[in-house]
């Protein structure tokens, strides 16, 4: 059976962008994968400046958000990369056989580092890292989106080259992780300008109550042609459609088209439907949330149970490879 492996940095709060591109597809797989790894990448957050105790924090919720969207400690392992030091044990090793030019040719690196006066190493080999905190598990898969494929290439990459050096050419011993793309397209923040991101501040936290939710999407941007109420309409170019795309019944989804398209609804109305649809997913995930601020203990005992089962990995996984490259 397949190994699923995924990670996802401590931003805090999910939001709905992150929730729908990545952790509602991890809720679905972890039936199908008993045993899929999902990370809350800690140390790739260090790339950045930040406050210790913000960061603390924001690894916090975001291990309440993960658990109150449905990830289940008795079918997945949840826990912190920082827990597991293998990860950038794994990560040096790594460093010695990746080329530069693999690094500086990174769509994310070229992008960040064109932004900063000064560049961090840390952001340069943020791939071999991402390399390693797959790889450390033998994942073979990796939910993704499509901005994360070229990172995952290089994983694919690391593993050939370690293969190629250290293991028997009849009996590789990283395998070659292959993308599993969310089903789910990229969502576009509320004002339609961008990606859904925090920066940016156009999201919807996944735990907002209902009516902070409204005062969002009613003034969120929908089809530019749409000036007047009974101009018709576009749906594939609405955000609000394509949110709900994601949260609506597909019956619900073709009447907001048509309405949409024939000038039947105005925007409020379609906003309006889509409010009620999610609100029906989301309040029994903010009603978990307030159940697991109650009790911190089931938190702390889900990472703890992670960690153990992620450190028992690592080990091997360890102990195979620095005996492979003459470390022992």
């Amino acid at each position: 059976m397949a190994r699923i492996f995924s990670g996802i940095q401590p931003s805090g709060e999910l939001h709905i962008g992150n929730y729908l591109g990545a952790v509602r597809n991890w809720v679905q797989l972890q039936q199908a994968h008993p045993g899929a790894i999902f990370c809350i990448v800690d140390y790739h957050a260090l790339t950045g400046n930040y406050d210790p105790a913000v960061l603390r924090q924001r690894r916090h919720e975001m291990a309440v958000s993960l658990l109150a969207a449905g990830i289940d400690p008795a079918r997945a392992t949840l826990y912190a990369q920082s827990t597991v030091p293998e990860h950038t044990e794994l990560a040096w090793i790594f460093n010695t056989i990746t080329p530069l030019g693999e690094l500086e040719r990174q769509t994310q690196y070229k992008d960040k580092s064109s932004r900063q006066e000064s560049v961090v190493v840390g952001l340069l080999t943020y791939p071999v890292l991402q390399a390693a905190d797959i790889l450390l598990y033998l994942a073979d898969t990796v939910p993704v989106g499509e901005d994360q494929v070229q990172h995952l290439e290089l994983s694919r990459e690391v593993a050939r080259k370690w293969n190629a050096r250290f293991a028997p050419e009849d009996a590789p011993f990283f395998p070659e992780p292959k993308p599993l793309l969310t089903p789910t397209r990229r969502i576009m923040g509320l004002d339609g300008q961008a990606k859904m991101s925090k920066s940016m501040g156009n999201t919807i936290g996944l735990l907002e109550e209902g009516d902070a939710i409204w005062a969002k999407l009613r003034p969120a941007v929908t089809d530019p042609a749409r000036v007047r109420k009974t101009d018709p309409g576009t749906p594939e170019v609405c955000n609000i459609y394509h949110l709900h795309k994601a949260f609506s019944p597909p019956p619900v989804v073709a009447e907001v088209a048509e309405k949409c398209s024939t000038a039947a609804w105005g925007c409020i109305e379609c906003k309006k439907v889509l409010h009620e649809h999610m609100e029906a997913e989301l309040v029994p995930i903010r009603r978990r949330a307030a159940e697991l601020r109650e009790a911190p203990e089931l938190i702390t005992a889900a990472l703890d149970a992670g960690t153990e089962t992620c450190r028992t990995i690592a080990r091997a996984t360890m102990g195979r490879v620095k005996e492979a490259m003459g470390l022992t």
